[in-house]
């Protein structure tokens, strides 16, 4: 009996280790999917700020009174200041903690939401702007770093790449469409109030989910000029960019801050390379997957920022198009793009390597812009429009499986430099790609208008050499990932 006794005591006893385990796994993968959730929603919140103050720049003019030149500091005050401090903000996470890094970041640019909401002047609103550049830099540099670190293993972690992915997809999309909404039944000032319940919900979430590090500490990488190099020249490298449009490419302006931009840089490699404690180890671009990666990265955004900037102005300026409805109009791209990225993407990058699905999402966008160089000024949305947006898909291919490669080299102790580093072509990539395109695309409407073509038929000749650049710059992109990128193990 006793005997008996033991062995249902022994049966029960494993059963219940067998539960514990199974409830501590389950609340490991609920912890993990929770960290995820607000990985994505800062991600989205910086996205979605990004597009939705597009929309709502001409009703700011009109209130504050901004000039037309001032009126672009809007927008280049955050790009300036996000994308200069990108590089340093993801080495500082592995120095000094990614999450208290990301947190950090998201409570500075949730509190200058605020200030800028409640902006009354044009000087108050770009200063805001600035410091909404800085928190986000903050929270984006590691937000990769964390996932990878959080996802190690390669199926698991390309899932987690594919839900980061779509939100910047879906933050564009959504940017574009709730801007009009928010301007139109309540006031711009709402575009940033909206931040407000998302920061604090990402901050209170992110501070209990987020797993803890303590990080390297200054000391294994307390380059203080290496860190005043590289932001200098980044900011002014950006800068420089930003102010293309308003002083031309071959002017002696532009060619002088950019050759100094490009000596600062120079040496902050320099630097790293005889530094005893670098900001940057330069090991991480001994990788050609990172190298390659960035590379693609910079060529394939500075290309396709054409298609969402482009096409919605072709939308509003030449078919006449709201800016409500023209959000609407062009979220069937955003739902390819998600639907891709959420539901395949992971499966085929398993199956096929990362390398060949970047390849084949390459082709496709490649074949987006190339059919919108022939794109009619009196386009019909169904049968001129719609059918190209639903290409966009190649971009829930291409970028889930560039982002893998670029962190594949990434160490515990450099994810959030290589996150940075990744965060930072992207920007770069950005602006160049706004700049280069949209300055061929009004020079040649200039020249359309003075040999007597009417202004839609002029303005839809400059998209069309955009177009045709970004196509020229995807197929460079394709020819980089070809013949640089490689997938592990294959």
């Amino acid at each position: 009996m006793s005997a008996t006794t033991h062995g249902q005591s022994t049966r029960t006893t494993d059963t219940d280790r067998s539960r514990k385990a199974e409830a501590t796994a389950r609340g490991h993968r609920d912890h993990r999917s929770l960290a995820l959730a607000v990985i994505a929603t800062g991600m989205l919140m910086i996205i979605l700020d990004g597009s939705i103050v597009t929309v709502a720049m001409p009703a700011i003019q009109q209130d504050l009174g901004f000039t037309p030149v001032g009126l672009s500091w809007v927008v280049n005050a955050y790009l300036i200041a996000f994308g200069s401090l990108l590089l340093l903000a993801g080495r500082l996470g592995d120095l000094l903690g990614r999450k208290r890094m990301f947190l950090a970041g998201t409570g500075v640019f949730t509190a200058a939401s605020l200030l800028a909401g409640a902006a009354t002047s044009p000087a108050v609103l770009v200063g805001a702007r600035f410091l909404q550049g800085m928190g986000s830099a903050m929270a984006s540099a590691v937000g990769l770093g964390i996932l990878v670190t959080l996802f190690p293993q390669p199926r698991e972690r390309s899932r987690a790449i594919a839900v980061f992915s779509f939100t910047g997809a879906a933050g564009a999309s959504i940017g574009q469409v709730l801007g009009g909404v928010l301007t139109d039944a309540l006031n711009w000032h709402w575009i940033f109030f909206i931040n407000l319940p998302i920061g604090a919900a990402a901050l209170a979430i992110g501070a209990a989910v987020l797993p803890g590090d303590r990080g390297l500490g200054l000391r294994a990488g307390a380059d203080v000029l290496g860190a005043l190099l590289v932001t200098a020249g980044l900011m002014l490298g950006i800068y420089t960019v930003v102010q293309v449009e308003h002083t031309g490419w071959t002017s002696p302006r532009t060619l002088t801050l950019g050759a100094v931009a490009l000596l600062l840089l120079a040496a902050f490699v320099v630097r790293q390379a005889r530094a005893r404690t670098p900001l940057m180890p330069l090991r991480l671009l001994r990788s050609r997957n990172v190298v390659g990666a960035n590379l693609v990265q910079m060529l394939m955004v500075a290309a396709l920022f054409s298609f969402q900037i482009l096409v919605a102005l072709h939308l509003q300026k030449v078919l006449g198009y709201g800016a409500a409805k023209t959000g609407l109009a062009m979220l069937p791209a955003a739902v390819v793009i998600g639907a891709v990225s959420l539901g395949v993407s992971a499966r085929l990058n398993a199956r096929f390597g990362e390398r060949r699905v970047l390849l084949a999402g390459l082709l496709l966008l490649s074949a987006l812009l190339a059919l919108l160089t022939r794109l009619p000024a009196n386009a019909h949305y169904l049968t001129d429009l719609f059918p190209v947006f639903l290409l966009a898909a190649g971009f829930g291919l291409a970028l889930p499986a560039l982002t893998s490669l670029g962190m594949s080299s990434a160490s515990e102790d450099d994810a959030g430099l290589a996150s940075g580093l990744f965060n930072t072509t992207q920007q770069i990539g950005m602006a160049a790609g706004v700049a280069v395109l949209s300055t061929l695309a009004a020079a040649r409407t200039d020249d359309r208008l003075t040999e007597g073509h009417s202004l839609p038929t002029a303005l839809t000749s400059g998209y069309h050499l955009a177009f045709a650049t970004g196509t020229v710059l995807l197929l460079a992109a394709f020819t980089a990932a070809w013949t640089i990128l490689r997938t592990e193990g294959r």
